[in-house]
């Protein structure tokens, strides 16, 4: 009988002796000052008693990188005396306080900008807070809350208040009027993380539209005032596979937006909307990134001169001018080239060359329209970013872009943060 149990230690030992030395003792975080330390053990993955695994340290490192309080992570493996190891996870953190700005501009002396502050790792929990100002002809403003990890590692709440006021240009019967356009109220989110990779977004909104005739065309069909309530379902799908190095990135990235707009009014119907951005990133030699992205969107094909989808030099094509088109579905393409030209511990300079283009869809029309002259844009240019890297997001961007489909315009576009 002794002979078995000494037979039995012989062959268990080797499998003990492995298995301590495969185990985590401890997991401990370094450079977390202004993040909670106990946030960061939340979300990621790694816990002690867990078996030493590369690839999932390697994606908790990801997941770090993608939050706004992060510039940078790496890890450490250290094995103590009795075979187990110790894993320091090791965060450079950015300042997350941060002022923005988006000012645009076009060849006709259009000219809007958007201001606003943004704290983005508020109680040290990476809950996103803020507010802007925005002049687009008239006054503006709004508020946000974005939790992602309230409740869990998982799941999360979004809220906004917008009051948006702008002047708007309305398109029917080959003409063009003006309006003053005003959209309020608030928007609910619930955020959950499938895995790593996936996430979805969903809720919905409750919101006035008020819009009044300033000049321009008129035409019997068409309302010079009209006000109406509103509500929205929305569903947002969002499947990331982007890494990350300071301002490089490689990888793809898809969201999906789909909605159900429901009113109260028949002259602006119901009407469903979906659109997806895909996005495609690659690293070219130590200094250079292509990015590119693909939007597909459809909505209802309503004969309205109210359509969802607008041609906008802010949103989709540089250079071509502030809403000048309307449509029930959009067809946009964007890819520019960066190069970095000054890299140092701080500061970073990056050039790009771009080419915007995209075709719409008229109100009541068919999928043809994507085909015609006047409907395509197509927009080359160029532009700047001067980036800091241990501030999140700060990026001041300025592109010109210069038309050359039919009728095209030109202009200069700045904003806070890369394009996409």
């Amino acid at each position: 009988m002794i002979r078995i149990y000494r037979l039995l230690l012989l062959f268990l030992s080797p499998g003990v002796v492995f298995a301590q030395e495969s185990v985590i003792a401890d997991v401990k975080i370094q450079g977390a000052n202004r993040t909670k330390a106990s946030f960061i053990k939340k979300i990621i993955d790694l816990r002690p008693g867990m078996v030493l695994d590369s690839a999932l340290m390697e994606q908790d490192m990801t997941r770090l990188k993608r939050l706004p309080s992060v510039s940078h992570a790496y890890y450490q493996v250290f094995s103590s005396n009795d075979g187990r190891h110790n894993v320091f996870y090791n965060l450079e953190e950015n300042f997350t306080l941060i002022p923005f700005a988006n000012l645009f501009s076009s060849a006709n002396d259009d000219f809007a900008f958007r201001v606003g502050l943004q704290e983005f790792n508020t109680f040290g929990n990476n809950i996103t807070l803020g507010g802007f100002y925005q002049l687009d002809v008239f006054n503006s403003f709004g508020f946000s809350i974005r939790a992602p990890y309230l409740f869990s590692n998982r799941l999360g709440l979004a809220f906004n208040y917008n009051n948006f006021t702008t002047q708007e240009p309305v398109f029917f019967a080959n003409a063009t009027a003006d309006y003053r356009y005003n959209n309020e109220g608030f928007e609910l989110l619930g955020l959950y993380e499938l895995n790593f990779k996936n996430r979805i977004e969903l809720g919905g909104s409750f919101f006035t539209e008020d819009y009044e005739y300033l000049s321009g065309a008129t035409d019997p069909s068409v309302p010079q005032a009209l006000k109406v309530d509103k509500h929205l379902i929305k569903l947002i799908y969002n499947f990331d596979a982007i890494s990350y190095d300071y301002q490089y990135l490689s990888g793809f990235r898809s969201s999906l937006n789909f909605q159900y707009v429901g009113t109260t009014d028949e002259v602006l119907p119901p009407f469903l909307i979906g659109f997806n951005d895909f996005a495609y990133f690659h690293r070219v030699g130590e200094r250079g990134n292509w990015a590119s992205r693909l939007r597909l969107g459809l909505a209802s094909n309503v004969d309205t001169p109210f359509a969802p989808f607008t041609v906008d030099n802010n949103l989709n094509i540089r250079g071509v001018g502030n809403t000048i088109d309307r449509g029930t579905g959009a067809i946009v393409f964007n890819t520019e080239y960066r190069h970095t030209i000054i890299d140092k511990d701080w500061f970073v300079l990056q050039s790009n060359v771009f080419i915007d283009g995209g075709s719409w869809r008229n109100p009541g029309g068919d999928f043809s329209d994507f085909g015609d002259n006047q409907n395509i844009r197509i927009y080359p240019g160029f532009g700047l970013r001067l980036m800091h890297k241990r501030i999140f997001n700060a990026i001041f961007r300025i592109d010109y872009g210069y038309g050359i489909s039919k009728d095209a315009d030109r202009g200069l576009v700045f904003g806070i943060g890369q394009y996409f």
